[in-house]
């Protein structure tokens, strides 16, 4: 047997369903897996029991583990009948068993028994795997041990539970604020901050600490638990988050609310004037080292400037400083030894605190003094205080928790700094080319077979050949491309012979310059233009003056406006506004991110011989794309960084990525993709804020793979909900898109520019926001091929149709008198619709509504995630995963792509059977009328002619009261073979018989 043990600690409940008729209960828990048992002591008479035991199942195989479920069951003890009521149960599959180091406490849901079941509550535990061997008596049945005994407790073991401020556990919540204060002790003191910035840090850490609270959502959505999302409850600037809703509010934090509060110390050097000669030549080289302990910041250093000026701001973490003094130095810059000049040396506890909205602190000149404190000749500007991150400088400046050893040049400084980028105004650029004139070859002895190419920038288009019998062509084709504004690019037109196969020469071209092409906003007819054709090369004199007209060109172009260039994916889309600004709405709400910190993240490099990450994340909604700053060698990094957008539509989603930064150091290689996070902003209360650590999944040629958990907070605020809801009845997209649809070839192909041009234009920044990062954030390769997808959007179908798959079986069901009293009820109720046929709509909408009420108490508390079930990537096979990562076109070997090609014929033979029986289906109505069967049609219009009699005689109460009573009469009163109606049917001829 393993010594492999699965441990649990039953911590706690909350919020209990009352069960003694007394408005309590009396709850225990009992734990089985794997054929053993335990039971936990009973708490009488309490809603929020806690227990704080530990048990320990020994583990017969550890290689069958994954395939292992616990299972906790929350019961009521009724002592007067010695029995037990269910109030809810938790399953964590093995999945989700972590060893101890990893385990945390966690609040599960609890879950219903059956469909009648009725529960609510929350069981808190903790499940790890130890090895240890703890002093655990027998472990006898459950049933048997008396109600006292607690089994496989370890004597002084204690886990802390976190619950929520109403529990009524004194002696608990004594324990828990004693471990609490003694953690808020460790925050530093005035030795390294002013005493009221410590004291507000050391409240702020005790009251985090105190009421974090985490809950896991995962039963419902059917996946694993360590990928599920878990709502904490965290201390940030605004108050502490309880429940969506912020209470205790700082006041002072009125713009960073949603982040936690985190402090730093700027230094702004500004400049320096009369600064002595450091060499015999009478000039200096200087810049200036800022440094707290062993951390330092420098500036750049200048040539033989007695006045330089640098105006550079550093930022230098709480969390890191290590001294209680800051040190301004000026050096010289020398090739040996840089030559001390002076120092200017601050207190930081006399340092000033400093929170927006006040205005910018001041510089100041400082005399500077030599290493005794003397002064000497020179004077240097500088501006320092104490803030947080919703300082201005705090974007721009040099911080100590982003310093590296790993390249201290300017460059690498530039992309390590957080951002806000802004994405270009798209147009789509419409050509038409209607027709040309007098197109003469080189060859006067033939007619010219001639295309027209137009390119803008990197696209590229052509028209289809005109092989006409005269110097004239006639094309009329309309070519789209996109464009950016500002308009930089030219188009290109150029008329084109086809001299021979591969062969082609220049017959003329037209240079036209975008920014004078003519904007339009609607569907208005644009005027159309003739442009003469320039030679592309010179010709001979004489041989111009012989020709009578020159080339032309008829065309028609404009800029349209009237759409939304689509540059991401349409089911992700953030932005659903036209191109043109006169056709924007005013704004429906403000979207409030705030990105908190990251836990968990896997190694992503390898630096000093240990696995490592320089993490950054990316959040993109609208135009607008931010970067927060780069965190170097942390794999739990804290960013605490907070922004803001204009919300034109509910019905957009917002994607937040986390990238580890591939531009430090030697190697210069790609930004890696860790793992992304999407929300829908319809699916948020108003006023309400989101608190979730998102699990941050990613598909691996090996399979999933989870790389570690987002912290994020979310708000969304309606400022005009009458605005908001006037939405709901809008088209989702701009007018154009109905009144001139493109084809489905024509929007990929512009988004595939489209999403090219914002890489190009956000890679041209400073730092760079590099193409890998826009791409895998606008998800550009979402419409390649998987099976994964497939099979993944194939069973999304059939659980949207699972509810109709349902009612039929419910109705067949019936039909059969498989339940004779259901199947009267039914006879009489529709015998009741059937007379009276007005009430069938009323009640049907009384049902929806009465559902849609019931359903409210159910309805989800938390944004909706990335679901790992849903989208087929627990079990999928490791060549469909290859092939999903495959280059495209393939850059695999040819007996592979055989064996995938050979494969994808097999399902798509099997679709290709399905469509044609649809289709059969449908001809065969077509041929009731068509006369393809004279006989069946002859005797089907008979068949209306008498049915049309019959109707116009005969009441629709009784046809309609008859028709349902034969289809569910009894099974004695029917046969075993298909229906006459049904035989005569399937009969008639369809189209396939014309198939080759």
């Amino acid at each position: 047997m393993s010594n492999l043990k699965l441990g649990v600690d039953v911590v706690g409940a909350h919020n209990l369903l009352p069960k003694d008729g007394e408005g309590s209960s009396s709850a225990f828990v009992e734990l089985c897996f794997e054929g053993q048992k335990f039971r936990t002591t009973i708490k009488e008479k309490d809603l929020n029991p806690v227990w704080d035991e530990s048990f320990y199942f020994n583990i017969t195989d550890p290689a069958n583990l994954h395939y292992l479920t616990l299972d906790a069951y929350v019961y009521n003890n009724v002592r007067a009948a010695n029995s037990r009521t269910f109030l809810g149960k938790v399953s964590i599959h093995g999945n989700s068993f972590v060893p101890h180091t990893d385990a945390v406490v966690l609040h599960y849901p609890l879950e219903k028994r059956g469909i009648f079941s009725r529960v609510k509550g929350e069981l808190g535990l903790k499940v790890y795997i130890t090895d240890r061997n703890p002093s655990m008596k027998s472990s006898a049945p459950a049933e048997s041990m008396p109600q006292g005994h607690q089994p496989g407790r370890e004597k002084g073991e204690r886990h802390t539970f976190h619950h929520l401020p109403n529990s009524s556990h004194h002696s608990h919540r004594h324990h828990h604020n004693a471990e609490a204060s003694s953690a808020a002790a460790e925050v530093p003191t005035t030795h390294h901050v002013p005493k009221y910035v410590a004291d507000e840090m050391r409240a702020a850490s005790a009251e985090h600490q105190q009421q974090k609270l985490v809950r896991m959502y995962s039963a419902s959505a059917g996946q694993p638990v360590d990928y599920a999302l878990k709502e904490t409850s965290p201390f940030l600037g605004g108050g502490r988050v309880v429940g969506g809703r912020v209470i205790h509010a700082d006041k002072t934090a009125s713009t960073y609310d949603l982040v936690e509060r985190m402090f730093f110390l700027y230094v702004r050097v500004v400049k320096a004037r009369d600064l002595p000669a450091m060499d015999v030549t009478g000039s200096v080289d200087p810049f200036v080292e800022v440094r707290i302990g062993n951390y330092r910041g420098i500036t750049r250093h200048f040539n033989d400037r007695q006045n330089p000026e640098w105006n550079q701001v550093f930022a230098f973490s709480r969390e890191r400083m290590q001294a209680s003094t800051l040190e301004v130095v000026i050096k010289d810059k020398d090739l040996v030894k840089d030559d001390f000049i002076g120092v200017v040396r601050f207190d930081i506890n006399e340092i000033p605190l400093r929170v927006p909205p006040d205005s910018p602190l001041a510089p100041e000149w400082y005399r500077l003094g030599d290493k005794k404190g003397d002064k000497v000749k020179g004077e240097l500007m500088l501006a320092v205080w104490i803030g947080t991150q919703a300082d201005e400088a705090f974007s721009d400046a040099w911080h100590s928790d982003a310093a590296t050893p790993v390249d201290s040049s300017p460059a690498a400084s530039t992309v390590i700094r957080s951002k806000v980028y802004h994405a270009p105004r798209l147009w789509y650029v419409r050509v038409n080319v209607v027709e040309a004139q007098d197109l003469f070859p080189s060859e006067r002895t033939r007619f010219p077979d001639v295309y027209v190419k137009v390119q803008i920038g990197h696209q590229v288009l052509k028209t289809k050949t005109c092989q006409a019998r005269t110097f004239n062509a006639l094309w009329n084709e309309d070519l789209l491309f996109v464009a950016a504004e500002p308009f930089d690019d030219h188009l290109v037109i150029s008329v084109e012979d086809r001299v021979a196969p591969g062969r082609d020469e220049i017959i003329g071209r037209v240079v036209l310059p975008l920014s004078a092409v003519e904007k339009r906003a609607d569907d208005r007819i644009i005027h159309s233009r003739w442009f003469n054709l320039e030679k592309p090369v010179a010709v001979d004199v004489d041989q111009l003056k012989k020709e009578k007209f020159s080339s032309r060109i008829h065309l028609r172009v404009c800029l349209d406006g009237g759409y939304h260039v689509l540059d991401e994916s349409t089911h992700y889309s953030s932005d659903l506004r036209p191109t043109a600004k006169q056709l924007w709405r005013p704004p429906v709400g403000l979207l409030e991110l705030g990105i908190l910190n990251a836990v968990g993240l896997h190694p992503m490099k390898t630096r000093d011989g240990r696995g490592t990450s320089d993490t950054f994340c990316v959040a993109k909604y609208g135009h607008k794309w931010v970067r927060t700053r780069t965190l170097i060698d942390n794999l739990s990094p804290k960013y605490n960084e907070q922004y803001t957008w204009e919300v034109f539509d509910p019905a957009t989603v917002l994607t937040v990525g986390v990238f580890d930064n591939g531009q430090l150091g030697e190697r210069g290689g790609k930004d890696l993709k860790i793992g992304k996070v999407r929300i829908r902003i319809s699916t948020l209360e108003t006023g309400r804020v989101y608190t979730h650590s998102y699990p941050l999944l990613v598909l691996h040629p090996t399979g999933l793979k989870k790389m570690g958990e987002i912290h994020l907070a979310i708000r969304f605020t309606c400022t005009s909900f009458a605005n908001m809801l006037y939405q709901y009845g809008k088209p989702l997209l701009p007018k154009m898109h109905y009144v001139r649809p493109f084809s489905v070839m024509q929007l990929d192909m512009l988004r595939f520019q489209a999403v090219n041009i914002v890489a190009l234009r956000l890679g041209r920044s400073e730092p760079p926001l590099r193409k890998e990062v826009v791409e895998y954030m606008s998800d550009a390769d979402s419409h390649l091929w998987s099976m994964r997808k497939s099979k993944a959007n194939f069973f999304r179908l059939m659980t949207v149709f699972s509810g109709l798959f349902a009612a039929g079986k419910w109705f067949t069901d019936i039909c059969m008198w498989k339940n004779p009293i259901t199947t009267v009820l039914v006879h009489v109720l529709y015998l009741m619709l059937a007379c009276f046929p007005e009430l069938i709509l009323p009640t049907s909408f009384l049902y929806m509504f009465l559902i849609g009420v019931w359903n409210y108490r159910y309805r989800p508390r938390y944004p909706p995630h990335m679901n790992t079930k849903l989208s087929q990537a627990e079990a999928v096979h490791p060549d469909e995963m290859d092939e999903e990562f495959d280059t495209f076109p393939t850059s695999r070997s040819p007996d592979l792509v055989r064996m995938r090609y050979d494969r994808l014929r097999s399902v798509a033979g099997r679709i290709q059977t399905v469509v044609g029986d649809v289709a059969t289906q449908g001809e065969r109505f077509q041929a009731l009328l068509s006369w393809r069967d004279p006989r069946a049609t002859a005797v089907f219009i008979t068949f209306c002619l008498v049915a049309a009699v019959v109707l116009f005689v005969t009441p629709v109460q009784v046809i309609a009261a008859l028709a349902g009573f034969y289809v569910m009469r009894h099974p004695r009163f029917r046969y075993r073979t298909p229906s006459p109606p049904i035989n005569f049917f399937r009969r008639l001829p369809a189209r396939s018989d014309s198939m080759l």
